[in-house]
């Protein structure tokens, strides 16, 4: 585990999620919240995460179950290594077992409808973690960041690093025209949609007004889509760009990203092409997500241009948060309740806020904040 996340004051943000919750709001009725009795050491809380093959996904996880336990519950915490049927069969176990609640990071938001309408029919309340779960009425709650703002955030450290804008949002100097290619994440990824709707909404003016071009014209989600956000599939495609657009002695200035793994596929790609070794020796400009830290060293070292860093550990306390008032058969407070609409309802959501990382402040965002240390930073590892 790369870094051991407190949760000292939990008690104190679970009294106020609590304090805080309207009964007449969104979500379960008292009649049908989990177990609302007995003692919370007696409570079982089911948590589904899609993988380990992702560092960002095993803090999640142990961040969560911390989290629970520190409250008081018992967690059955799972992987599913990024297979669906792995993970609807954990999902299946946890409501064998008899989990009051669960708490689910889909792998694919669509493929759980009778997984969780059997968790309807024992009346277990069901959060969706970061991933919205589609097509069924039966998810309660979703906890998440501002999914379209990130992507807002990443096009915009794009601008940033071509010159068009500065790091505080104000005019740059450059005035194009810039080559970029656009990646996103999976199709079954709810959020992928919401991140490359935010990016677009700011890159498309600059496409339409000629600053920026697509070269390969590939500007459709499902063309730039990255199954499983893959790094590997991500590093094919750019391979196949350059083979195929950028044959003729054109130079790419940029690459929207949506997440590190992406990005660090996308880069390997371009310096066994001949770009880089970084930016300064004329590396693209790459954005990403996750502030994982083989890419925050990569920032750190003027090879990457930016992530996004979500605090994953304020995620956490949120769904900690939600748990805790479903389960003392009451309701957690939504600061949205009109963005996430997943195909059969509108599910009250808890947004939180994301930064953009630049190499400028990893100091105050990362390592002030312990989520990094200086010596993890400089290693690249956690």
């Amino acid at each position: 585990m790369m870094r051991r996340i407190s949760f000292a004051a939990m008690g104190v943000v679970v009294a106020f999620g609590l304090a805080a919750c309207s009964g007449g709001g969104a979500g379960s009725s008292d009649e049908t919240a989990g177990t609302g009795s007995g003692d919370a050491g007696d409570t079982l809380v089911g948590v589904a995460m899609p993988t380990e093959t992702s560092e960002r996904w095993i803090a999640d996880g142990k961040a969560v179950k911390e989290g629970l336990e520190k409250a008081g519950y018992q967690v059955d915490l799972q992987y599913a290594a990024d297979d669906i049927p792995t993970q609807q069969q954990q999902i299946d176990q946890m409501i064998t077992k008899g989990a009051d609640l669960l708490i689910v990071a889909s792998i694919d938001g669509t493929a759980l409808a009778n997984q969780l309408q059997a968790a309807a029919d024992q009346n277990i309340p069901v959060i969706a973690y970061d991933r919205l779960i589609r097509d069924t009425e039966n998810v309660d709650f979703y906890v998440t960041f501002d999914n379209f703002n990130v992507g807002v955030q990443q096009a915009t450290s794009l601008l940033v690093g071509l010159g068009i804008k500065n790091e505080d949002e104000s005019d740059g100097t450059a005035t194009g025209p810039f080559n970029i290619e656009l990646f996103a994440g999976s199709l079954d990824d709810n959020n992928a949609h919401f991140f490359f709707k935010g990016a677009m909404s700011v890159l498309q003016p600059y496409i339409d007004n000629g600053t920026l071009v697509v070269k390969s014209g590939q500007t459709d989600i499902e063309q730039v889509a990255t199954l499983r956000w893959l790094q590997e599939t991500a590093q094919k495609r750019m391979e196949d760009l350059l083979t195929s657009t950028y044959g003729d002695g054109s130079k790419l200035d940029g690459v929207l990203s949506p997440y590190d793994g992406i990005s660090r596929g996308i880069i390997t790609a371009l310096q066994n092409a001949g770009y880089g070794p970084g930016l300064d020796a004329g590396l693209p400009v790459v954005t990403g997500q996750d502030a994982e830290i083989a890419s925050v060293k990569l920032i750190n070292d003027g090879v990457q241009f930016s992530t996004i860093f979500k605090d994953t550990r304020k995620l956490a306390e949120q769904s900690v948060v939600a748990a805790q008032a479903y389960l003392a058969g009451d309701e957690p407070e939504a600061n949205d309740t009109e963005s996430y609409d997943n195909g059969v309802k509108v599910v009250p959501s808890y947004l939180l806020k994301s930064d953009i990382v630049y190499a400028s402040n990893i100091q105050a965002l990362l390592i002030d904040s312990g989520y990094w240390t200086e010596e993890q930073v400089a290693s690249g590892q956690a």
